[in-house]
């Protein structure tokens, strides 16, 4: 039962955070643009685009960090499908009932699959790469806020895949 409650409470107060963060249906044309242009960055094709950059362009290292970043957005990927269909929480347009500012690619919320790639990537060539690792592990937060913000997670669906993906790239600079 406490565990119900504490659920309960944490979807509550997700909830609430979305409300303020997510933008409103009359956000003016500019600033939708600069969302939706920032949250497809998350995507399928730019996250392997952006991981395999250093195979075409770099020597030794770099090139690993590549295959790593693959490896880590896979996996990560992996994890956020399977926990998605056994979570199965609704996405915050059907509980709220306001739009989302871009397609969205499934029913589940929970957790971001765009946060976690993201970030999957982010986070293996900021290991590499460490003149730009705050920049691009900013720019993975961002791009998490920005699910929120075009109304297709809720700000916890975000932390959680940003943490899931942390956590792959972990385990894969470990394992090689």
């Amino acid at each position: 039962m406490l565990q119900h409650a504490l659920i309960q409470r944490l979807d509550a107060q997700d909830r609430a955070w979305y409300l303020r963060l997510v933008l409103a249906e009359s956000a003016p044309a500019l600033t939708l643009s600069f969302w939706k242009m920032l949250t497809h960055v998350g995507g399928v094709t730019a996250s392997i685009l952006i991981a395999f950059i250093p195979l075409g362009f770099a020597e030794d290292a770099y090139k690993i960090a590549a295959v790593q970043a693959a490896w880590t957005l896979g996996i990560s990927h992996l994890i956020v499908q399977v926990i998605k269909r056994n979570v199965v929480r609704v996405r915050p347009t059907e509980r709220v009932h306001l739009i989302a500012h871009v397609r969205l690619p499934d029913r589940f919320s929970f957790p971001s699959g765009h946060s976690a790639a993201a970030m999957s990537v982010a986070f293996i060539h900021a290991f590499t790469f460490h003149s730009l690792a705050w920049p691009m592990l900013g720019i993975a937060t961002i791009v998490g806020f920005s699910r929120v913000r075009v109304g297709a997670h809720y700000p916890g669906d975000v932390v959680i895949g940003q943490l899931i993906a942390i956590a792959t790239g972990v385990l894969v600079l470990r394992l090689w």
